[in-house]
């Protein structure tokens, strides 16, 4: 009984390591799904981010939009790509996480399960081993008692046998082998006890001093090794997110330097440049004397011809109402010309019907019907507004940008048929002098149609050349002749039909060329009229315009002509546009 207590009370002991070993474990497990939930937290952020980053980015085909010229506007994107590597960096902390947390320590766990299932097994073959031999000891044990007590039992009943005097010597003799037989019985059971009990003591000291300490130590090791697992495992949850903090910290910094980069005031300058309109402020309206009218005599000495109101209206016609107007009546087919004069009143004759008894309270009357809806009309320019193919609906400065930048477009496009041409052209003379190489005539609808395509960009180059000029381009088509002619010059080169043409075939536009040339030479040799000093840096990258740094001096050639642009010269001789706000100009007297 006292050794099942303390028996028992060590296996309580082995219970409540098994338990605790067993709660570390769930620990693990714990911590694992921690991570692994922080990680869906760190994904689905960065799937947001990213989202949220894409849904106000801008769109592939809108690149072009004017908005994007605005540091502001840039700055929000740059700001928006900031954030969409900020959604890279929590990306990247959830995969290490993942990596490094939750796959290492999962693995790791199910190591150690295996190896405290092994010891656990251990320590339950060496209890059973042990109570397994304590049964045997016990058994032994009784058998030797209940042996003991049947020899000492036997020998009484001998001893009594003896002295009774009844009994017969056989009985006597009888009864002494039995006692005899029961003693050596009692003997061997005695002898097996003792074996087992000395058996059972020694597997019991290996028991308790070193098998059950020696599982105990490996339990212990497996536990503090689990513990120190577990540290890492909590220390790489923070380590992992420092690691990109720099990074992180870059991205913040750029936006930071994002919101540095706005500069309210060339915004304003973009805002300015893209729809400057180029017209000159209207003048004072003049003082129409309609008196003069009723008061006129026949004679030679009249103060003159009368003005009625048609001619007002037809004057105040020839005044550009264009910013209170609806664009579509800017358009050439129609609006009057400028040029064309009222048809005037005759000049003895009767006044206009229409006047009245008060002609001054009339043209007052029609001045208002024509300037007040105009006014009204104003609102309408965004909604219904005639789009033509030169432009004209535009305002002068903007129609100018946009015819230069269509000459660009056509410019590039009559390039690469140029270039095809003359390669169609060299395969041809290729194909005709090696035919096992092709067949020269497979060319010639290629040929044909690259010729039409020139022909056909030739003529809108022309044709867009002819607007620019009469939208009041200054110089700027020569660049589009030079491009023009060594095209051309490349197309004449090869014939329709692959023929070679040693005689151009003559252009009718080029008459409008050379005084585009000769104009630009003009302008070239023109001697400064100023000086101006740059106030900020220009780099002059667009085709046309020069560079300049802050502080710099040039010559002033041209004034701005009202589309923000000056034209000045080097003491090099080097001569181009640059922005009229970036300098302060002092023009000779």
């Amino acid at each position: 009984d006292d050794w099942l207590r303390d028996h028992l009370s060590l296996l309580d002991q082995y219970d409540i390591i098994e338990k605790h070993t067993q709660s570390g474990l769930e620990l693990v497990e714990k911590y694992v799904k921690f991570v692994k939930e922080r990680t869906e937290i760190e994904q689905n952020y960065a799937k947001q981010l990213r989202n949220l980053s894409k849904k106000y980015n801008l769109k592939r085909n809108s690149k072009d939009e004017p908005e994007c010229r605005f540091s502001s506007y840039q700055s929000f994107l740059d700001m928006l790509n900031e954030m969409n590597d900020y959604a890279g960096q929590r990306e990247l902390i959830a995969e290490n996480m993942m990596m490094n947390i939750c796959i290492d320590l999962t693995k790791y766990l199910q190591e150690l399960k295996q190896e405290r299932k092994t010891y656990l097994m251990e320590a339950k073959k060496a209890q059973q081993s042990l109570e397994s031999t304590y049964k045997q000891l016990d058994s032994s044990k009784k058998r030797f008692e209940r042996e003991w007590k049947e020899a000492e039992r036997a020998a009484q009943y001998a001893e009594k046998t003896d002295q009774d005097i009844n009994a017969t010597k056989a009985d006597v003799e009888k009864a002494k082998q039995q006692a005899h037989m029961r003693a050596h019985v009692a003997e061997e059971c005695k002898n097996d006890y003792a074996a087992q009990l000395q058996k059972f003591n020694k597997e019991q000291s290996q028991f308790y001093f070193n098998d059950m300490p020696l599982i105990f130590n490996k339990l212990q090791d497996l536990d503090e090794r689990r513990i120190k697992k577990l540290k890492q495992g909590y220390i790489l949850f923070s380590d992992t997110e420092k690691h990109v903090m720099p990074i992180i910290g870059k991205c913040l910094e750029g936006i930071t330097k994002a919101g540095t980069n706005v500069n309210e005031r060339n915004d304003s300058m973009v805002v300015i440049e893209q729809n400057k309109s180029g017209f000159e402020r209207p003048g004072d309206v003049e003082f129409e004397d309609y008196s003069q009218a009723i008061n006129r005599t026949s004679s030679d000495s009249s103060l003159g011809t009368p003005k009625g109101p048609v001619d007002l209206l037809g004057k105040n016609k020839s005044k550009n109402f264009w910013l209170f107007s609806k664009r579509s009546k800017l358009s050439p087919s129609t609006l009057p010309p400028f040029t064309t004069p009222p048809t005037p009143s005759p000049a003895n004759g009767p006044s206009s019907p229409k006047f009245g008894r008060d002609p001054l309270s009339y043209c007052l009357k029609e001045i208002n019907k024509t300037v007040k809806p105009r006014i009204s009309s104003f609102r309408t320019l965004r909604r219904s507004p005639t789009v033509t193919e030169d432009f004209a609906h535009l305002p002068p400065e903007q129609r100018r940008k946009r015819l230069q930048q269509k000459l660009e477009e056509i410019c590039k496009e009559l390039q690469k048929e140029v270039d095809q041409s003359e390669a169609l052209g060299k395969m041809k003379d290729v194909y005709e002098k090696n035919p096992q190489m092709g067949d020269p005539a497979s060319l010639a609808s290629q040929i044909s149609q690259t010729s039409q395509n020139i022909e056909r960009l030739r003529g809108e180059l022309n044709k867009y050349e002819t607007w620019l000029a009469e939208a009041g381009g200054r110089g700027d088509t020569s660049r589009y002749k030079v491009l023009t002619f060594n095209n051309n010059g490349a197309h004449d080169v090869h014939s329709p039909d692959g023929a070679h043409s040693d005689e151009s075939t003559p252009d009718p536009s080029q008459a409008i060329y050379a005084e585009f040339d000769d104009d630009f030479e003009e302008e070239e040799l023109t001697a400064p009229i100023g000086t101006c000093t740059a106030m900020y840096n220009f780099p002059g990258a667009s085709e046309g315009t020069i560079s300049m740094q802050e502080g710099e001096e040039l010559a002033v050639v041209e004034e701005d002509k009202g589309d923000g642009w000056t034209r000045v010269r080097r003491n090099n001789g080097d001569e181009g546009y640059i922005p009229t706000s970036y300098v302060t100009i002092t023009l000779n007297k």
